[in-house]
C-alpha cells in the first residue's frame, strides 16, 4: 500500500509537472504574441510618421504655389489634417520616456496656424505678409524634419533595429546597445529647438473617415494556413516559418499579419483574410548587383499586379533609389485616370523580388463608375492656371474634391521656376481643385 501511494503521488507530481509545462507554454506564447502586435503598431506608427513629414513639407509648398486665395483655403485645411495624422503618429511611438514635446508643439503649431487661418474667409481676409512668411519659415523647418526623421528611418530598416528595445532601453534608463533611433529623434529634437510647447486638445485633432475602408475586397474568407503558405510564395521563403497574428474586434476589416526575420531578411505582410489580398508587404534584404533596369522592374512589377488579380492599372510614376525601384500604379477607365485607386510597389533590380506593396489606397477607393463627359475644352483648361506655368502634360483625370466626393478633372503636368506641380482643374466648371508640389522622394509602404 504504501508503494502504491508513492507511486500515484509520484504520477500526480508528473500530471502537475506537464500541466504546468503547458501553461508555462501557453502563457510564453500569448506574451509573444503580444510583443509581436506592438512591434508592428511601433513600426506601423514610425514609417506613416515619416511618411507624413515628407506629405506635410510637400503640402506646405503646394499652398505657397496655390494661384488663388479660394483655393488656398482647403489646402491648408489638408495641412492641418497631415498634422492631425502625424501627432496621431508620435503618440503611438514608445517614447513617453524620451522628450520629443518640441517635435510635438512643432506640429501642434502648424495645426493651430492653418486651421485658424482655414477658418477665415480668405477672398476677404487674405493672408498677410507676415502669414506668408511664417509659412515660407514652416516650410523650411518642415524639411529639416522631414531629412532628419529619413536619417532614422534609414537605421532603422538597414540595421533592423527593433522598437520594443527602445522602449525597453528607456524603461530601465539602460545605455542601448544599438541608440541610432533614440539619437535620430534626439537630433531632430534639436532641429525644432527653441519653439514654445503647446497643448494640443485631440478633440480638434479628431478625423472621422469618409469612406468605407477596403469596400473592393472580394472573394471567400481563407483560414490561417492558406495565408502563410501565399505569403511564402510572395516572400520566396518556401521553408521558413511565419509568425502568424490576426486583427482583433473594431479592426477595420479582419487581416492576418505575418513577419519573419532572420540575420538578412526583415519581412513584413498585412493580408486581408477575405480573398486573402495582400495590402502591404515590406521586405527588407541587401539588394546586391543591379542587373535589372528601371523599365525591367516595371515589368516585374506588372507581373505582381496580376498575381494579385489586379488589372487595368496604368504607371503613374517611377523612380530608382540604390538598386531599387520604386513605382506607382493608379487605375484607368478608358481614357481617364483615377488617382485615388492607387498602388505603390518596390521591386529589388538584382532579382526583380518584391520589396514593397501598398494597395490600401486601392482597395479602399475602387469601385465601378459612371464617368460624365467634360463640360470644358483642354485648351480652356490650360487658360485657367497660372500663367507663368509651362504646361508639360494634361490628362482627364478623378480626384476626390476637400468633400471627399469625386469630380471629373484636367490633370495638369507644369513647372515653375525649378519646381514641378500637378494642378487639377475641374472639368465641369473650371474650378482649381487642386496643386500638388512633385517630389522625388520614395513613397512609404507601411
Amino acid at each position: 500500500m504504501k508503494y502504491m501511494f508513492r507511486w500515484i503521488s509520484i504520477a500526480l507530481l508528473v500530471i502537475a509537472g506537464i500541466g504546468l509545462g503547458a501553461w508555462g507554454y501557453k502563457e510564453h506564447e500569448e506574451k509573444n504574441a503580444v510583443l509581436i502586435q506592438a512591434e508592428n503598431t511601433y513600426q506601423r506608427a514610425f514609417h506613416e510618421l515619416t511618411y507624413h513629414m515628407d506629405l506635410l513639407h510637400d503640402k506646405i509648398g503646394t499652398a505657397l504655389a496655390a494661384s488663388s486665395d479660394k483655393r488656398l483655403s482647403p489646402e491648408l485645411v489638408e495641412i492641418w489634417r497631415i498634422t492631425s495624422e502625424s501627432l496621431g503618429n508620435v503618440g503611438q511611438l514608445p517614447l513617453s520616456l524620451l522628450p520629443f514635446n518640441k517635435t510635438a508643439s512643432f506640429l501642434s503649431d502648424i495645426g493651430e496656424f492653418t486651421y485658424q487661418t482655414a477658418a477665415r474667409d480668405l477672398e476677404d481676409d487674405p493672408l498677410s505678409e507676415e502669414e506668408r512668411a511664417d509659412l515660407e519659415e514652416l516650410y523650411a523647418q518642415a524639411e529639416d524634419i522631414q531629412g532628419e526623421l529619413r536619417n532614422v528611418q534609414h537605421a532603422v530598416l538597414e540595421d533592423n533595429l527593433r522598437w520594443m528595445d527602445v522602449q525597453l532601453a528607456l524603461a530601465t534608463e539602460d545605455e542601448p546597445m544599438d541608440n541610432k533611433v533614440i539619437d535620430g529623434f534626439k537630433t531632430v529634437e534639436k532641429k525644432v529647438k527653441g519653439y514654445e510647447e503647446g497643448n494640443v486638445d485631440s478633440s480638434i485633432f479628431a478625423i472621422t473617415p469618409d469612406k468605407e475602408m477596403y469596400q473592393s475586397i472580394t472573394g471567400e474568407d481563407v483560414a490561417e494556413e492558406e495565408a502563410v503558405n501565399i505569403a511564402r510564395d510572395i516572400f520566396h521563403l518556401p521553408d521558413e516559418d511565419l509568425t502568424v497574428s490576426t486583427t482583433g474586434e473594431g479592426s477595420e476589416i479582419p487581416m492576418y499579419t505575418m513577419t519573419y526575420r532572420d540575420d538578412d531578411i526583415n519581412a513584413y505582410m498585412d493580408m486581408t483574410k477575405q480573398g486573402a489580398h495582400p495590402v502591404t508587404i515590406i521586405m527588407k534584404r541587401p539588394v546586391k548587383e543591379q542587373n535589372l533596369s528601371l523599365h525591367e522592374g516595371t515589368l516585374e512589377a506588372e507581373e505582381y499586379l496580376k498575381s494579385f488579380d489586379i488589372d487595368d492599372m496604368t504607371l503613374f510614376q517611377s523612380s530608382e533609389h540604390n538598386g531599387i525601384g520604386m513605382y506607382s500604379y493608379i487605375f484607368q477607365d478608358g481614357d481617364v485616370r483615377i488617382l485615388s485607386d492607387a498602388i505603390q510597389i518596390k521591386v529589388a533590380l538584382d532579382n526583380g523580388d518584391i520589396l514593397g506593396f501598398s494597395g490600401r489606397n486601392f482597395y479602399s477607393n475602387h469601385h465601378d463608375r459612371d464617368i460624365p463627359q467634360p463640360e470644358i475644352t483642354e485648351e480652356e483648361a490650360v487658360d485657367l492656371v497660372n500663367e507663368n506655368l509651362t504646361v508639360n502634360e494634361i490628362h482627364l483625370a478623378i480626384i476626390d474634391d476637400d468633400f471627399g466626393d469625386e469630380v471629373l478633372v484636367y490633370e495638369i503636368l507644369g513647372s515653375l521656376d525649378e519646381d514641378t506641380y500637378r494642378i487639377f482643374i475641374n472639368a465641369d466648371n473650371g474650378d482649381e481643385e487642386k496643386v500638388e508640389k512633385l517630389s522625388s522622394v520614395e513613397a512609404n509602404f507601411s
